[in-house]
């Protein structure tokens, strides 16, 4: 068990005691050739491993650039779900670097999946910042499309974020 920081933007997740945490956009398998060969796939932010449980984790901070993409946030989420789930597969059938097809094995041998999706909006709304997204609205969408991974997905900001994986800071 291990303790790692990672950063995803103006974030720190300090993940606590998991036997695993990394940036899954950034392996090298997933940019170099799941990417390519399947052409605008997506990716979670972060994979972590704990008590059997393996977690996906999409982070969207909201606090200072409002959503501007016309596409529904709860669609996006799913996509990167389906292909992270997609792109473990195959590094750990053909990735070329040990650790990322490690790592992808021992992600598939878990019993027990989680999404989480952090979100970070302004904690008081204004008319320059105001709150773009409703969490109970983008949550019961995220049930709705995300039941191929996960039953109980869960929306989350620093505040919430859940202790037995660790902490999150703004940074």
């Amino acid at each position: 068990m291990i303790d790692i920081t990672l950063i995803e933007g103006r974030l720190s997740f300090d993940f606590e005691q998991v036997n695993f945490a990394q940036k899954y956009d950034d392996w090298r398998h997933y940019r170099k050739v799941f990417n390519s060969a399947c052409e605008s796939s997506k990716a979670v932010d972060f994979l972590a491993s704990k008590a059997g449980t393996l977690w996906l984790i999409e982070v969207k901070d909201y606090r200072r650039h409002l959503r501007t993409k016309p596409s529904d946030l709860a669609d996006e989420v799913m996509l990167k779900v389906r292909d992270t789930m997609a792109g473990l597969v195959s590094t750990a059938f053909v990735g070329m670097d040990s650790d990322e097809k490690s790592t992808s094995r021992s992600a598939l041998s878990h019993r027990k999946l989680r999404i989480i999706f952090h979100l970070e909006q302004p904690s008081k709304p204004s008319r320059l910042f105001p709150r773009s997204v409703d969490p109970a609205d983008i949550l019961m969408k995220l049930k709705q499309k995300l039941r191929f991974a996960d039953y109980h997905p869960i929306v989350v900001d620093r505040a919430t974020f859940p202790a037995s994986l660790g902490r999150v800071t703004s940074i």
